[in-house]
């Protein structure tokens, strides 16, 4: 069944701010969002403000791109039963106003960049050849409360993207390949390859959740012997068959080689062993959140951690302080005197100011 639709005038859409309503006794949802079509009003009250605020953002999308509204519903078009004809640009569209208002500002540049890449892949095998631009026009018009673009780039994503309707294995494990390559071809580098394709897939996925689409198209990731993950048991650890700290020591100490960088990773392995941080809260460290004395222990502030690909966020089990002892503090304040880092500076960087390579992977979630 296609969407519905229904020939109308062009329709009057007026979309209020997120009405706050704790101290009014409004019960479990007290946070409401007002908006009329054609003079007729409509709200929906929602649990938290996030959710009114991304539900608002919904329809401010709508009404910015010219979706019609349903005057029964009050909600736009697409939303009613029968999405799954929804284009794949206007679906990509759609789920970003939907995630954008609990995203940082890097997270937002990343999911436009993996989205501008995975629509044009999402198309007709009759396609043309793509217009010039095409990328740049969904970099550009992809996040919510963008302009219109070009006419040009808009008219052939009308014509030739496929329907969330039409999407299945065959067609998106061809997309997933073309993920994984630059524009010349060649391979991408695994992260980058990951996460494009972590956040198309994610796109996808949401038609799922809201029951769009029956079952989920996106074929299940290839796992070489290598990759499986470990059986996992619900047993406690045996710290008799953990190493003991001399022996811990002697480890850390042989990790240093004739690599400049195995410094670094002698650091990091250090702070994660005597000061028993996260992956995701060592590679987020700054000078300024180390109080290290000339004698004695030491003191860590855990206030950031890797959230999202190389994103600063809240710690896991959020911020705290962490006592480390004389031989942490004694590697730590070589390692600043010896990189002279400033006090907001991240202190395990490459020398081009990246992340170590060897911690690429998505931020731990121990």
């Amino acid at each position: 069944m296609g969407v519905k639709t229904v020939a109308r005038p062009v329709q009057e859409v007026k979309i209020f701010g997120v009405q706050d309503r704790r101290l009014t006794g409004a019960g479990k949802n007290p946070w409401l969002v007002r908006w009329s079509i054609a003079g007729r009003q409509r709200s929906r009250s929602f649990r938290t403000k996030t959710e009114a605020d991304r539900f608002r953002s919904h329809l401010q999308h709508a009404k910015t791109i010219g979706e019609p509204f349903d005057v029964e519903t009050g909600e736009p078009m697409s939303w009613l039963p029968g999405a799954s004809d929804t284009p794949i640009h206007t679906w990509a569209r759609r789920w970003l106003a939907e995630q954008w208002p609990e995203w940082q500002p890097r997270t937002r540049t990343s999911a436009t960049e993996a989205l501008a890449r995975f629509v044009p892949l999402v198309v007709s095998p009759a396609a043309s050849p793509p217009p010039p631009g095409l990328r740049r026009h969904l970099t550009e018009t992809l996040p919510p409360g963008s302009s219109a673009g070009s006419k040009e780039c808009e008219a052939w994503l009308d014509r030739w993207c496929l329907q969330l309707g039409q999407l299945n294995r065959q067609v998106l494990a061809d997309v997933e390949h073309h993920l994984s390559l630059g524009d010349n071809g060649d391979p991408l580098a695994g992260t980058t390859a990951n996460r494009l394709r972590t956040i198309a897939r994610a796109c996808v996925r949401r038609a799922v959740d809201l029951e769009i689409l029956a079952v989920d198209p996106w074929p299940p990731t290839s796992r070489g012997r290598s990759r499986r993950k470990a059986v996992r048991t619900k047993g406690r650890v045996d710290i008799r068959l953990l190493p003991d700290p001399a022996t811990m020591e002697r480890a850390i100490a042989a990790i240093a080689s004739h690599q400049p960088g195995s410094l670094t990773y002698q650091v990091m392995t250090a702070v994660a062993y005597y000061a028993g941080l996260r992956p995701s809260e060592v590679v987020m460290l700054r000078s300024s959140c180390l109080h290290l004395p000339a004698m004695g222990w030491g003191r860590i502030d855990v206030v950031e951690a890797d959230v999202s690909f190389d994103e600063p966020g809240e710690p896991k089990t959020g911020p705290r302080s962490v006592p480390i002892p004389p031989r942490l503090v004694e590697i730590l304040r070589n390692w600043v005197k010896e990189g002279g880092f400033t006090p907001d500076e991240l202190i395990f960087r490459t020398r081009t100011g990246q992340r170590p390579s060897g911690s690429n992977a998505p931020p731990d979630r121990a």
